[in-house]
């Protein structure tokens, strides 16, 4: 669904049945972040997509207020209310995640369950503002053609499956050089909820690609501060999702409705459209 705003995120819903479930995917990513697991959940929940600004459809409003974290916040929570919803689930991806635990401490009483996967930046006590500002410089100096450059764009890397990495790398042309700049100076370096986790009070699901090597501190610190914390590792990197989608689904289901006996084939293989 796209509601025509200029400051509004793009989102669109899938599914018929079963609890909401937002997704929130990473930097230089998209809602195709998604690509191998919507098709699956959308078999026992209703996944709600959105994508940041700068990135796919989402507007790139030139309001650097608008790309706070906080403002993210305010953002899913306009979307629940706009859909209905009186409670939900959330799942973030890397920076996604750090969004979606913003989320989840302002608003934690709409919050059924909240999974995350990798997230450097949410856990993280650096301020990123150094990074932000070469970010910045190196996108004035090359333009879209600097994209391209970024470590974590997805032609860097050497586990995606080549469908899913062709895709997502058609979906980083979309990226808005300037909104992407504001990203970096407004949500990288504000992303961080590391002081805030002890206040938790939301049941959490992090599902952890075990070859992210980056990561594996930031997992024992996750493990030692965020109260009502489950950890579940996979085997696959930073973008576990699309590493191990059948897994990654499994426990999505299992955490959605941990009564549920599931016996079901869960299939990798989804609509790319």
């Amino acid at each position: 669904m796209q509601n025509g705003s200029d400051t509004n995120l793009f989102y669109e819903v899938h599914g018929h049945q079963g609890p909401y479930l937002l997704l929130v995917h990473g930097f230089l990513s998209s809602r195709r972040q998604w690509m191998l697991n919507l098709e699956s959940l959308s078999r026992f929940c209703r996944p709600v997509v959105i994508e940041l600004y700068a990135h796919g459809r989402s507007p790139s409003p030139s309001d650097g207020m608008l790309y706070r974290p906080e403002n993210y916040a305010r953002e899913f929570e306009r979307i629940r209310r706009e859909l209905c919803i009186e409670q939900w689930f959330v799942c973030g991806q890397s920076l996604g995640a750090a969004l979606t635990f913003r989320y989840v401490l302002d608003y934690p009483e709409v919050v059924l369950g909240h999974i995350f996967t990798n997230s450097m930046s949410a856990l993280t006590e650096e301020t990123f503002e150094e990074k932000a500002k070469l970010l910045v410089e190196l996108l004035e100096a090359g333009g879209q053609e600097a994209i391209l450059e970024l470590p974590v764009h997805p032609s860097k890397s050497s586990r995606l499956n080549p469908d899913v990495k062709k895709t997502l790398m058609d979906e980083a042309k979309l990226i808005d050089i300037k909104g992407l700049s504001l990203t970096g100076l407004n949500t990288l370096v504000r992303a961080s909820v590391r002081s805030r986790l002890g206040i938790n009070r939301t049941r959490t699901l992090l599902i952890a690609g075990r070859f992210d090597r980056a990561f594996t501190p930031y997992l024992e610190i996750a493990e030692e501060i965020i109260p009502y914390l489950a950890v579940e590792i996979l085997d696959g990197g930073h973008g576990i999702n699309i590493d191990a989608p059948n897994e990654f689904n499994r426990l999505v289901e299992r955490f959605l409705n941990p009564q549920m006996e599931t016996g079901a084939d869960v299939s990798s293989q989804d609509n790319l459209e």
